[in-house]
């Protein structure tokens, strides 16, 4: 059954994915990162080659002809990927493909409309016995 870990009070979104799937891959765990649309996932592909400051992310778009041999996959419109390790939603609602995922990270961010929706997909996930486990990015406690 996946696991599921909730990073909540996210100044900044696409910030903490980079941080994310950078801890990723020094664990050797291949990453898909999925993203509402086409403009937030050109915003992450941009940060990817600057994240580190010193360095980058390696990454690619899953429809790449050569995806699996990148670490990082952005997707914005596919749910058929080579690796399912760990999936990162950047969306408002729950993933129909999420369960085919070892481990789910949800960003939340720190707006009222994104907490809103980031506590029903908790309940929802709670609600179907998933593993659940909470970071609080904004200072608070974690659990």
């Amino acid at each position: 059954m996946t696991k599921i870990d909730f990073y909540t009070g996210c100044s900044d979104k696409l910030r903490t994915a980079c941080q994310l799937s950078q801890k990723a891959i020094q664990q050797s765990v291949h990453t898909v990162i999925s993203l509402p649309d086409r403009a937030s996932c050109d915003a992450l592909d941009r940060l990817m080659w600057h994240y580190p400051e010193t360095a980058f992310i390696p990454h690619t778009r899953s429809n790449a002809a050569d995806a699996d041999r990148y670490p990082v996959i952005l997707s914005h419109d596919g749910d058929n990927f080579k690796h399912y390790a760990l999936l990162i939603s950047l969306h408002q609602e729950v993933l129909p493909f999420f369960s085919r995922f070892d481990r789910l990270i949800e960003i939340i961010g720190s707006n009222n409309k994104d907490q809103q929706e980031g506590r029903a997909r908790f309940k929802f996930y709670r609600d179907q016995g998933y593993e659940l486990r909470h970071f609080d990015l904004s200072g608070g406690r974690s659990s």
